[in-house]
């Protein structure tokens, strides 16, 4: 079965895991955990990506983010990429160093926020990188630490996440200590990043119960959450790729429209993009500008970029065509 296309829209809610190929390490020292941890603060900072809750481990890692205005992909291409750059430069290594795709998860932040990011916190303890709880308020590869104060890390938002816990900080840290310290029992949350059936309804125990009362759920592998939810997503998702996919076809439209004008004026299509002043060019390039602005709807900043010259040029050969 073909995968299915990411839920990339902008401002959601995600939990992305990324993971070493084949299993393998995606940082072997502290060399290499500073400089992943760095860009993934730097990228963010960069694309308005706001991240809440976080865990290095030794072959894979896990975010709890809100995609920026270009959402997810742009964020992760910039981390990923650059991060295995450096790397393998370092390393002097060859070769893929992450899985083909990484999974994200788009979450119901009223129903999961706060098991989330505990799930996500908890990790190092669960993998036994640190010995006890209050190792973990002191481990610098974990968001953790960060939420209760103990490291600083100006592109983690830690007021969002313990407004979740209380008005007032100090309050809010303590209910939050608790709250992680009471996960711990729990171990491994497959209802968090297992299949789509037991993500979506909350668990294998809600599974069962709804097999027992023969109900049908609504759900998706890309989203965690209850079918009112999954539904909600996948249409504002559809409506996003149709929207993509409508511009996608203007822009077809329009490259084949210049082409046809410069093919009929002779004009080369280099030239005219260069800026070219030849009478022809100039002729030419008025033509199409006036039918992108006037017939297309196409913006003066975007028919300008198209044409090689400035919205201004672009005001006044629309101007000037309407004048003749």
């Amino acid at each position: 079965m073909p995968r299915q296309p990411r839920l990339d829209s902008p401002g959601t809610l995600q939990h992305v895991i990324v993971r070493g190929i084949e299993k393998r390490k995606i940082v072997d020292d502290r060399k290499d955990r500073e400089n992943f941890v760095k860009r993934m603060g730097e990228i963010a900072t960069d694309t308005n990506t706001t991240i809440y809750a976080w865990a290095l481990m030794t072959n894979h890692a896990h975010i709890l983010l809100r995609s920026g205005v270009h959402g997810l992909s742009k964020y992760m291409r910039r981390l990923l990429t650059s991060y295995a750059i450096t790397y393998k430069r370092r390393h002097k290594s060859h070769g893929p160093m992450f899985q083909n795709r990484y999974t994200s998860i788009v979450c119901d932040e009223d129903a999961y926020f706060r098991e989330l990011v505990r799930y996500i916190h908890l990790n190092p303890l669960r993998a036994k990188a640190v010995k006890k709880i209050s190792d973990l308020e002191k481990y610098p590869w974990c968001g953790h630490a960060v939420v209760i104060g103990r490291i600083k890390q100006e592109w983690q938002d830690r007021d969002h996440v313990l407004s979740w816990f209380g008005k007032k900080e100090g309050e809010a840290k303590k209910a939050y200590r608790k709250y992680v310290k009471d996960g711990i029992a729990q171990g491994r949350r497959p209802e968090l990043v297992g299949g789509g059936l037991i993500r979506s309804v909350g668990g294998w125990s809600e599974v069962k119960s709804l097999r027992r009362r023969k109900e049908k759920v609504f759900t998706d592998e890309r989203v965690l959450g209850r079918g009112d939810f999954v539904s909600r997503i996948l249409k504002e998702s559809d409506k996003r790729l149709r929207q993509q996919l409508a511009r996608a076809k203007g822009t077809q439209k329009t490259e084949k429209f210049i082409k046809t004008v410069c093919k009929k004026e002779k004009v080369s299509l280099e030239e005219l993009c260069r800026g070219g002043r030849r009478r022809h060019v100039s002729a030419a390039r008025r033509q199409i500008a006036y039918r992108l602005v006037e017939d297309f709807g196409i913006p003066l900043a975007e028919a300008a970029r198209r044409l090689g010259v400035s919205p201004s040029a672009i005001s006044k050969a629309v101007r000037r065509v309407m004048e003749e």
